[in-house]
Formats: structure tokens, sequence, C-alpha cells
């Protein structure tokens, strides 16, 4: 149980030391996030797209 109790102080003392963003980077970052997110489905689904015409073309 002392093993349990410690590293939980641990983690506490170790959050404690974390640097955390403010309310105007969290709000940046999540755009950013969401943007790449967005960039890269539009991005995959456009090539799945071409890969399907492609194959569609070759079998017929």
């Amino acid at each position: 149980m002392q093993r349990v109790t410690n590293f939980f102080r641990e983690v506490v003392r170790e959050l404690k030391k974390v640097s955390w963003p403010n309310r105007k980077e969290l709000v940046n970052y999540t755009a950013i996030v969401l943007a790449t997110v967005a960039f890269f489905t539009v991005f995959f689904a456009v090539v799945d797209l071409g890969i399907s015409e492609l194959i569609r073309l070759v079998f017929e």
C-alpha cells in the first residue's frame, strides 16, 4: 500500500511542474489540430477516390 501512496504523491508532484496552456493557447492548439485532421481527411478521401477510379478503369 505504501508503494501506491508514494506513486500518487509523485504523480501530484510532477503534475505541479507541468506548464499548462492558458485559454488562448488551448483554443489555438485545438484549431490547429482540427484543421490538420480536416485536411488529412479530405486528402485521404481524394486519394481513396482516385485509387478507386483507377482500379475501376483497370478492371473494366
